[in-house]
């Protein structure tokens, strides 16, 4: 079985991404996502934790400006506008349905997990539950995958194509291949 295609996680990657976070960085098996800088700003987690625990989420959001901006949108009841949406339109409905499987197919390259079997993350594919979540996945899959993802990150007071990442400091400089 292949991987999704993300880069594996250097010991650079994971110091940031720790640093990100706050806290230690667990079983992060790749970056699906980096800043223009090279900065990760989604990592792939595994589907089972070393502890044996379920992970759902593949795409985990580790970049603090990226949080921050999906976090001020779900404040702002934006998460409301969305489920409606997805309960007015019967296409939007279709498109997040097929970004459920393209998730649960992504995940399953990884491993197969049956406790998650049929579960995704962020709600999908009936409801808006974690802008976070899909905007991760719509980094980490690229346009046109997540539609939910996608409308966030249009939203959100955050691009992936700026850099923002001086407010918080990687413990090294990235390599010279990042």
């Amino acid at each position: 079985m292949t991987r999704p295609p993300f880069d594996p996680a250097s010991e650079w990657d994971i110091a940031t991404v720790s640093a990100q976070l706050g806290r230690p960085a667990r079983n992060v098996i790749g970056i699906a996502a980096r800043c223009v800088c090279g900065a990760p700003t989604v990592v792939a987690t595994a589907p089972r934790l070393e502890d044996g625990t379920p992970f759902p989420t593949l795409y985990y959001l580790s970049h603090p400006a990226a949080t921050a901006a999906l976090s001020f949108l779900e404040a702002t009841q934006v998460m409301n506008e969305y489920n409606q949406m997805l309960a007015d339109d019967e296409d939007l409905r279709a498109h997040y349905r097929a970004a459920h499987e393209s998730f649960l197919h992504d995940r399953e390259m990884i491993g197969v997990v049956p406790e998650l079997a049929g579960v995704s993350s962020g709600g999908m594919p009936v409801r808006v539950k974690c802008l976070h979540a899909l905007a991760a996945h719509s980094l980490a899959a690229g346009p046109g995958v997540n539609p939910i993802g996608d409308l966030a990150l249009l939203r959100a007071a955050w691009s992936p194509s700026v850099c923002e990442c001086l407010d918080y400091a990687p413990p090294v400089a990235p390599p010279a291949d990042a």
